[in-house]
């Protein structure tokens, strides 16, 4: 399980680099960056890390969907503690990569602070965060929902006894996948659909120094919830079998 373990932290680390990266040129400097930017760099990151690791452990480099295949059978549940592991560990380091790269660029932006809250806020460039129109409910059911649509979307492209991508194509097709879930529904919560994704930077932020805010939702027009995609992506890859 080692390959496997090194598998998935690799290409979890390569997709969220890509992503967070993708996010902090947005934030940052709108000259560079765009939410169509977010979208490509996430939605490639996802193709890159396939590529990385599709043959040695199905790159999941997504909790939720590691827990779906367990739950199929199609994993051993042996497995899963090491699939996820390795995912929060790369999802971890590539938030720590984009800080570093992005450290001057972070303080420039909002005048030396880290902070969490305001028009300066930075936080939203690792972890995401409801808008003011959005409930805690209604922000885990659009989670649940549009977990459940990835899922099973991916079973629709590797279903080999109906209509499955073309062989080499893969990777690509999954890329082009995330990139229109995001496209037609990243609005209302930041479309995370992914514990891997959304908690291991939001440990980071909090340890950097942003502080202890990130995880109180009450204290903000909307985090990702105390559930963030730890709870309603899990619920969803399950609804989306």
């Amino acid at each position: 399980m080692a390959r496997e373990f090194l598998a998935e932290f690799m290409s979890t680390y390569v997709m969220m680099v890509f992503g967070l990266g993708s996010v902090a040129h947005m934030l940052l400097n709108k000259t560079f960056g765009s939410y169509l930017g977010v979208n490509l760099g996430f939605g490639f990151g996802v193709t890159m890390g396939v590529h990385m690791a599709g043959r040695t452990s199905g790159a999941h480099m997504n909790a939720a969907v590691s827990l779906t295949n367990c739950a199929l059978g199609r994993v051993p549940w042996r497995k899963f503690p090491v699939y996820v592991l390795g995912q929060f560990l790369g999802s971890f380091l590539a938030a720590a990569t984009i800080y570093s790269l992005f450290y001057t660029a972070i303080l420039h932006f909002s005048g030396g602070e880290l902070m969490v809250t305001g028009p300066v806020a930075t936080v939203g460039i690792f972890a995401t965060y409801l808008p003011d129109h959005m409930t805690l409910w209604r922000g885990f059911l659009n989670e649940e929902w549009l977990t459940g649509m990835l899922q099973l979307c991916l079973f629709a492209i590797v279903d080999q006894e109906n209509n499955p991508a073309l062989p080499g194509t893969h990777a690509l097709v999954i890329g082009i996948l995330v990139v229109i879930i995001r496209v037609y529904h990243g609005m209302n919560t930041g479309y995370a659909i992914n514990p891997s994704r959304d908690l291991p930077p939001r440990i980071f932020t909090f340890i950097a120094g942003w502080g202890k805010l990130v995880f109180r939702w009450h204290h903000l027009p909307g985090l990702h919830w105390l559930h963030h995609p730890t709870g309603a992506p899990e619920i969803g890859g399950l609804c989306g079998i």
